[in-house]
């Protein structure tokens, strides 16, 4: 599965309401899965640490995935043994720190979200 992380406001749903399916994780703080109501496709999911502002959108839902090439590959460990990866890609085992791999624009942008969150 593929995800890019937007701000929820730069996300457009073309076509009726999602049903959202709320989930456990692995932060305990669940996940919020949003799904076409007709084929259960998931669109999007919002984590907790991103609240509503941020959205991870599934890539292979939009209408062109291919602008969207991944700029990380995370949870690697777990990876299937026929999943090859390109020798120059950028792999983490699990996750990773935003503030060591994020540019600073990225992370300016992700602090001017969080600002606008509320609680």
């Amino acid at each position: 599965m593929l995800n890019a992380l937007l701000e929820a406001e730069h996300v457009v749903l073309e076509n009726g309401p999602v049903d959202v399916v709320l989930t456990p994780s692995n932060s305990g703080k669940g996940q919020r899965i949003s799904r076409c109501p007709q084929c259960r496709v998931a669109v999007w999911s919002n984590y907790a640490g991103g609240g509503e502002a941020l959205r991870f959108v599934r890539v292979g839902t939009l209408d062109e995935p291919d602008r969207l090439p991944p700029d990380v590959h995370i949870f690697t460990a777990s990876r299937q043994p026929w999943v090859f990866l390109p020798p120059a890609a950028r792999c983490f085992e699990e996750y990773y720190k935003a503030s060591e791999v994020w540019s600073p624009e990225s992370l300016e942008r992700r602090a001017l979200l969080r600002q606008r969150q509320p609680g």
